[in-house]
């Protein structure tokens, strides 16, 4: 399994305006491309285990019908082994209503280390992976700016099982835990900060090429507000590997 295959929809990363409510339908669209410098037509041998990664998120949240939040993530990548691989990038994600109660952007560092490998069991041939993220976040907008980072772990399983009579498609499991490790002026506190749980099919377009279709759950810890917030997202992704 390539690494981009790891690589489920981001985090919505402030509370949310709908004090109100504790549910929302949601639609999360990804684009995710990773690759050798040789794709790219840089032929440097001493470039041969490093990776690039180019990630683009729109999030449409209020039951889908309003824009709210973007996400563009680059990275650079190191091949360790067949297996497992180790990242460091920048994301920048502005986000509004209904995501947010007041229009800001995000400024993210991102530290990752990625581990995925295919095993047989039975008749099945199912891939496994792992990935270990930390966060530093700033959040900044007009009304209040701040300069306190926030701090983030995130962990990510997951499990893609091909379909034995139908190789080009496959059964997608995941889940990812988000916990804050310090408290922020513009919000967090330390604990746990979010939930996601997804369930969706998966394709196999080419050798370069894997799209998947399913249905996440967040649960999402709003801060100041005594239930938490539930969505249940349509996640639509693209994975390209070069």
């Amino acid at each position: 399994m390539a690494a981009s295959g790891l690589m489920l929809s981001g985090s919505i990363s402030a509370n949310t305006d709908k004090s109100n409510d504790n549910i929302d339908f949601q639609s999360w669209n990804n684009v995710t491309a990773i690759g050798k410098f040789d794709s790219l037509g840089i032929t440097n041998p001493r470039l041969a285990n490093f990776r690039w990664w180019m990630e683009g998120q729109g999030r449409f949240g209020d039951d889908g019908t309003r824009f709210s939040q973007a996400i563009v993530r680059p990275g650079i990548g190191y091949q360790l082994n067949r297996t497992t691989q180790l990242w460091l990038g920048y994301a920048w994600a502005p986000t509004t209503s209904p995501f947010a109660g007041t229009s800001f952007d995000e400024q993210r560092i991102w530290q990752q280390l990625s581990w995925s490998d295919r095993y047989k069991i039975g008749s099945f041939n199912p891939t496994f992976a792992l990935r270990t993220r930390f966060e530093e976040r700033w959040v900044e907008d007009w009304k209040s700016p701040s300069s306190d980072t926030g701090y983030r772990f995130r962990q990510l399983a997951r499990v893609l099982i091909p379909v034995p009579q139908a190789p080009n498609f496959g059964l997608v499991l995941a889940n990812e835990i988000f916990v804050h490790l310090n408290p922020v002026d513009w919000g967090p506190r330390s604990g746990f900060d979010q939930n996601r749980a997804f369930a969706g099919m998966a394709y196999t377009i080419n050798k370069n090429a894997r799209a998947e279709i399913g249905y996440m759950n967040q649960t999402f810890n709003r801060i100041n507000t005594p239930n938490n917030l539930m969505d249940h997202i349509l996640s639509t992704n693209l994975f390209l590997n070069f």
